[in-house]
């Protein structure tokens, strides 16, 4: 049997947080503040959403690694953040995130109506998220009652490697029964996930104003003049030039033009890896 590349695409991987839902990804970022803040140590909003996208203890071992936290820390405590230190502040953001979630679980302003464009296409809808799964199924449980269901879910302590690596991404292609990962898109709101996409071997499509990058709530969004908002998207389009993104775009909604840009491209033979 020989090789044929992909005509069409058949799946597409969503993130959750920025993504889908929660237009400035605030429900994550927040918290890590909190969480931080109840061991005495300062953590700016702006310092949280550096390592987003990376699973919560991951995440959080990344920021006590960064000088002027460790700096802090060791202020506050004696010593600098142990792996048992980042556990102990893992294990006190989960419940505060759980409890906190839905008030940032509202869908992103067209996801909805881009999504059951893609599933007229007949494309397939994963999805996979730096949370937990503890976590994930209160999200799911949230998007549904607001009419969202993904085909497949993938929480990041269900692989043995979370974002930037490709597990996520590659097990919503066995669970969903894809062909080929050229035939996959991986849209996300950070550069792990795009990451995560470019190394699964799918093209990806990182999302510059509705999420992590920006961190601006939708109406804020829709406030920015346009020489600002301009200045942004160049700023945003800076941090997600070493993920290689394939496409940038503002939000979810301009999702189902860059659908049928890459089908025109795979029905000339290109291919996700090519570029």
């Amino acid at each position: 049997m020989n090789y044929h590349t992909p005509s069409k695409l058949q799946a597409v991987v969503l993130d959750w947080a920025g993504t889908v839902v929660d237009f400035g990804s605030f429900a994550p970022t927040q918290i890590f503040v909190e969480a931080f803040a109840e061991f005495g140590v300062e953590v700016s909003l702006e310092e949280a959403r550096g390592p987003m996208g990376m699973g919560k203890w991951d995440h959080i071992r990344t920021l006590c690694d960064l000088p002027q936290i460790a700096e802090r820390y060791h202020a506050a405590f004696g010593r600098y953040p142990t792996d048992q230190d980042v556990t102990a502040i893992y294990n006190r953001f989960m419940p505060l995130q759980i409890e906190k979630i839905a008030e940032h679980s509202a869908l992103i302003p067209g996801a909805l109506e881009a999504i059951m464009q893609l599933r007229a296409q007949g494309l397939k809808i994963g999805s996979c998220s730096g949370y937990p799964a503890v976590v994930m199924e209160k999200v799911v449980a949230l998007a549904k009652t607001n009419g969202y269901e993904a085909d497949h879910v993938v929480a990041t302590d269900e692989v043995p490697n979370g974002r930037p690596h490709p597990a996520q991404a590659l097990a919503n292609v066995i669970a969903l029964g894809i062909e080929d990962v050229a035939a996959c898109v991986k849209v996300d709101d950070t550069w792990p996930g795009i990451l995560e996409g470019r190394r699964a071997g799918m093209w990806t499509v990182a999302l510059t104003c509705s999420g992590n990058a920006l961190g601006l709530t939708y109406a804020q969004y829709k406030a920015l003049p346009a020489d600002r908002l301009a200045q942004e998207r160049l700023r945003i389009g800076r941090l997600f030039e070493g993920s290689r993104p394939h496409y940038l775009i503002d939000t979810i909604a301009e999702l189902p033009e860059v659908i049928a840009d890459i089908n025109a491209r795979l029905a000339k033979g290109e291919m996700p890896q090519g570029r």
